[in-house]
């Protein structure tokens, strides 16, 4: 799995990609 990068939203990212996470 891809590393947790920078959140889009403001929310670190768990797991998921950092387009993954949108909310």
């Amino acid at each position: 799995m891809p590393k947790p990068t920078i959140a889009i939203v403001g929310r670190p990212n768990v797991g998921k990609s950092t387009f993954a996470n949108v909310g």
